[in-house]
């Protein structure tokens, strides 16, 4: 077989079904995308909401990414996305808030400093810690450094936290935030190594990291379809690729020396397969091979992780004196204004990631209690005109140690797996989930080398 008669089917546009197919288009294969909503991105898309007759776009969640995010920006590059215009550039920084208008802990790297000294010259400078507190930081920013960011034996970020002598108020202030940021898994749970994986490609200190800027975060300035799932979509059907929305697959069935898909359309054969859909949704779709009843005992196995994004309106004069904040003490763990961001005038985000006590309230009654938690912090703040809560109560995988996750690979020959649950060295994110549809088409590729 050859490039010219080979047919790739990709099912789920998201990031890592988009990410496989402009791949595939690169080296010349033929493609499908089939997506069963309306619209491609995964979780990283726009919703439209109507509020008193006026209709808002808003993310169905505030996404943060990382300068180290090298696939992702790659990607954006190659479909025409100017960097500088979709993300605000955001030197490494967490201001920690609480009642009343109080930073309770800063911290910001130094960024005309190579890394990580950028970071070591952030703890020296940040605000809220005692000397021996600043001192435990800064050994262990030496050890990570010395350990190449490598543990024996994965475990519980809490527990490796203790055990590296890090104080209570550190771990509060920002080992935990971090880890609810990358992982979206609570830290006494959370895979220590994974963790680190992503602190590591943030703080490399390789000539391309330090022009890269990898600490830094990137803030996306406009609406994530407009930046991610629009600009993807047009490169891959400028060059030939379909996409084919409102698709779902009600059959998925071994034929010849290939695949028969079903849909609402009927059926159609292809050579390959790249499965791109969630984890918690490959059931259905992997039942009738039997190769596959490894990778549905691993998946099934999984616990999952919500993300709620509480969009508050202010009056339109209303702005933050920065652009995010941490907040302490609260069920909110992050506000982001959305104003300074995509002008988007008096409208802020609150995160609240992973599993906790915001789950037992109604979506009006959460609205309710981030609006107080943020009157607390700030309180010149005035009260809100509307809001609204998008919940997406499976957001990620739990991210634990030790987690078994199956490869790109399967056992059946021509069928793949993409998806941020794929690639091991990474949490549930954009860039895993583009870094693990690239490794499919490589394998494709390189099977009819």
């Amino acid at each position: 077989m050859n490039i010219s008669n080979t047919h790739v089917a990709v099912i789920g546009g998201g990031c890592a079904g988009l990410s496989a197919a402009a791949a595939l288009i690169e080296k010349g294969f033929q493609v499908t995308i089939f997506e069963s909503s309306s619209q491609l991105g995964g979780r990283a898309r726009t919703v439209l909401v109507e509020n008193n007759s006026l209709m808002h776009l808003l993310d169905n969640g505030q996404h943060i990414l990382l300068g180290a995010y090298r696939e992702t920006l790659k990607l954006l590059r190659k479909v025409g996305v100017d960097e500088e215009k979709a993300f605000m550039r955001v030197p490494l920084q967490i201001n920690m808030q609480a009642a009343p208008v109080k930073s309770i802990f800063s911290l910001k790297s130094v960024n005309y400093l190579p890394s990580p000294l950028n970071m070591l010259a952030g703890l020296i400078a940040c605000k809220g810690l005692s000397i021996p507190e600043l001192i435990s930081a800064i050994k262990f920013m030496v050890h990570l450094r010395s350990t190449r960011f490598q543990i024996t034996g994965d475990k519980a970020l809490e527990q490796y936290l203790i055990e590296q002598n890090q104080p209570i108020k550190l771990i509060e202030m920002l080992w935990e935030p971090l880890c609810l940021a990358a992982l979206n898994t609570p830290i006494a749970i959370a895979s220590t190594q994974v963790f680190l994986n992503v602190l590591k490609d943030s703080f490399s200190n390789d000539s391309l990291t330090t022009r890269k800027k990898n600490s830094d975060f990137l803030l996306p300035r406009s609406d994530l379809s407009k930046i991610i799932a629009n600009p993807i979509a047009h490169y891959l059907q400028e060059n030939g690729a379909k996409i084919k929305l409102n698709r779902r697959i009600r059959q998925l069935e071994l034929e010849n020396d290939g695949f028969s898909l079903t849909t609402r359309d009927g059926k159609a054969f292809f050579s390959h397969v790249v499965i791109a859909a969630p984890a918690a949704r490959l059931d259905k779709l992997i039942e009738s091979i039997p190769k596959l009843q490894n990778v549905y005992k691993q998946t099934q196995s999984y616990s999952f992780q919500p993300i709620y994004t509480i969009y508050l309106q202010y009056p339109q004069d209303f702005k933050l004196s920065n652009v995010m904040y941490g907040l302490s003490g609260t069920l909110g763990q992050w506000v982001f204004d959305r104003g300074q961001l995509c002008d988007q005038n008096g409208l802020l985000a609150v995160i609240v990631s992973a599993t906790g006590k915001h789950q037992l309230l109604s979506q009006d009654d959460l609205a309710l209690r981030i609006a107080k938690e943020l009157h607390q912090a700030f309180p010149d703040m005035p009260k809100p005109l509307w809001h609204k809560v998008i919940a997406e109560k499976r957001a990620t995988f739990s991210c634990a140690p030790n987690l078994a996750r199956p490869t790109n690979k399967t056992l059946q020959p021509r069928l793949y797996l993409a998806g941020d649950y794929t690639y091991a060295d990474y949490p549930a994110t954009i860039e895993g989930a583009i870094r693990s549809g690239i490794a499919c088409a490589g394998l494709i590729a390189n099977s009819l080398d």
